[in-house]
Parts: structure tokens; C-alpha cells; sequence
């Protein structure tokens, strides 16, 4: 054995201290990708978007992007559902839902508005996707369909309003979109005017929106 390979020389125990490189499955490597993404169009906006600064930032090498993603439009609208998915789960799972409807719906808002503070290059991201990613024809890739699942947890929330008696009898599918349209606006609104009050907004907001949903 060389002193150089012997368990008790300098090289074999910085060997033996290094930590060893995390291996990360499709799932994890998939989403290092969209985060990387994210950032760099938070940064850069869509036409700046670069996959090699992508690459860099995910410490992937840029074919390792066509292993996961088909191509550029692929990887944008990934990004686009999977960020919108977390956004959503993040603010259902920080809601307590014993609470009243109309009390859970007025938290949700107020999270909601929030998000330009805590998720700014998430929201950012988002925008420059929806507004930028095209089909063929010229029509948007990303439609309402994005938000099936947030319509579904919402007509939720609000039959269990009606049939507590705390909101009143409405078409809980009409109310889910208008509702998500309303949070779209003031997430759009509160992304260009960042010295408006997030929570004076959302205040404001759920209380024209209860008043359209309450039982008087």
C-alpha cells in the first residue's frame, strides 16, 4: 500500500470527509431545471431567457435539458403548471380550514396578495410565460386549463359555504372563475405598484367578493 492510499494519510481522509454528491431522481432534476428556469426569467424576462445561463444556473449540462424536456416551449410550459401547482399548495396548506368559509376565503385572499412579496420572481415567471408562449398558429399554449385544479378545491370550499348557510346559493363554477380572475387582476395589479399595501388591497377585495357570495 502507498503512503498516499493509506487510511491515515491527508489524501485518504479528505477522501473520506468529502461529501458525497447527492444523486437526484427524474422528479428532483426536473424540478432543479424549472427553478433554474424561473430564476433566469425573473432576471431576464422570455426574450432574454437563455438555456445555456439555465443550464448553468441548474449545475446541469445543456443536454441534459433535452433528457427532461422536449424543447424550450416544452420546459416553459412545465415551468408555467408546475409553478402555478406549488403557488396554489403553498396557500391552500397554510389556510385553516375549521374555519368559517367566508373567514377561509377572506385568509386565502390575503395570501394570495402576499405572494408579491414572498414569491415576486415566482409570479414574474409565471407572467412572462402565459403571455409570451405561443402555438404554432399564434394562439396561447397556456389556457384556463391551467387552473382546472383550482377551480375544483374552490367550488369545494364554496358548497361547503352553502350547505353550512354561510354563503348563498350561486353557481359555484361561475364564482371559481370569477373569483381566480379577481386574484389574477390584483396579482397583476400589486406586481406593477410595489409601494401598494398588499393587505389593504386584499382586504378591500374580499369584501366585494364576500359580499357577492354571503347570505344576507
Amino acid at each position: 500500500m502507498s503512503p498516499s492510499s493509506s487510511p491515515l494519510s491527508p489524501a485518504s481522509r479528505a477522501s473520506q470527509s468529502r461529501p458525497r454528491r447527492q444523486r437526484l431522481d427524474e422528479q428532483q432534476r426536473r424540478a432543479q431545471i424549472m427553478s433554474a428556469a424561473v430564476e433566469e426569467l425573473a432576471e431576464r424576462g422570455y426574450a432574454g431567457l437563455s438555456l445555456t445561463r439555465v443550464a448553468e444556473r441548474a449545475a446541469v449540462s445543456k443536454g441534459l435539458i433535452w433528457h427532461y424536456f422536449a424543447d424550450k416551449d416544452d420546459l416553459m410550459e412545465a415551468t408555467a403548471k408546475e409553478t402555478i401547482a406549488a403557488i396554489r399548495d403553498r396557500i391552500a396548506d397554510s389556510l385553516d380550514l375549521a374555519e368559517p368559509v367566508p373567514d377561509v376565503i377572506r385568509a386565502a385572499v390575503r395570501r394570495a396578495a402576499a405572494l408579491t412579496v414572498t414569491h415576486r420572481a415566482e409570479l414574474t415567471a409565471v407572467n412572462h410565460i402565459v403571455f409570451n408562449l405561443r402555438r404554432p398558429d399564434g394562439t396561447p399554449r397556456l389556457t384556463t386549463d391551467v387552473y382546472e385544479e383550482t377551480y375544483l378545491l374552490q367550488e369545494s370550499l364554496f358548497r361547503r359555504g352553502q350547505e353550512e348557510g354561510s354563503l348563498r346559493d350561486f353557481d359555484t363554477r361561475v364564482m371559481a372563475v370569477t373569483y381566480q380572475g379577481a386574484i389574477d387582476m390584483m396579482l397583476g395589479y400589486l406586481g406593477a405598484r410595489p409601494d401598494a399595501d398588499p393587505g389593504d388591497y386584499a382586504d378591500k377585495l374580499a369584501d366585494i367578493l364576500l359580499s357577492g357570495m354571503q347570505r344576507s
